[in-house]
């Protein structure tokens, strides 16, 4: 078996569009619809299905980068911002999560609303709503005291903004979040993929 780094292109285009499998029937059921001699077994038949297959996937997804999908981030998150102050910053931005970066803009970590949860004991945001109900809408969480750096999940994943399928989708397969930071060689913020963009993406390759 090659090594992951060695495997051609469309094996991972094969694991978003995964073959049909084929039985003899079939197959046989097909030659039969051909007019004219066929010198060609059920074997040969499913050979070239596999690589044709293979072939049109690969080209369907191929030139798809992380870079290409990738939404612009106006600034990360500093590891000192408070996180009330944080959480702002995360609705202004219109997404759920924002990278957290250094003086040097290289991403450090990676800010949710997942991680104010962590911090908050909770596990969702109605087992949070309830307990706020019962507690007269009180929260003993201090937010302004506490910095970004305590809460943030790190080290956070990444990709390049050249990464293409396969390694964007090994990054996503890491971890669960909904979005991802790009980073350039030098570990600096060049933007963040969400994941349903990525998916998108796939999907109107694939049925277009």
């Amino acid at each position: 078996m090659k090594p992951q780094s060695e495997r051609p292109a469309g094996a991972a285009a094969d694991e978003v569009v995964p073959e049909l499998e084929l039985t003899d029937e079939d197959i046989l059921d097909a030659m039969q619809q051909i007019s004219g001699y066929l010198d060609i077994s059920a074997a040969d038949f499913r050979e070239i299905y596999h690589l044709a297959h293979r072939h049109a996937t690969g080209r369907l997804l191929a030139g798809l980068s992380a870079g290409g999908l990738a939404r612009p981030v106006a600034r990360g998150l500093p590891p000192g911002m408070m996180l009330d102050e944080a959480a702002r910053a995360i609705v202004a931005s219109g997404y759920k999560g924002l990278p957290v970066v250094d003086d040097d803009g290289r991403v450090v970590g990676m800010l949710t609303e997942t991680d104010y949860l962590s911090r908050l004991q909770a596990g969702t945001f109605l087992e949070l709503l309830l307990r706020m109900v019962e507690n007269s809408c009180e929260v003993s969480h201090r937010c302004h005291e506490t910095p970004v750096r305590e809460a943030m999940t790190a080290p956070a994943v990444t990709v390049r903004p050249e990464s293409g399928l396969r390694e964007t989708m090994a990054a996503f397969r890491r971890h669960p979040g909904r979005s991802m930071p790009l980073a350039d060689a030098q570990g600096r913020l060049a933007g963040l993929l969400l994941r349903k963009d990525f998916l998108d993406a796939i999907d109107r390759r694939v049925h277009r």
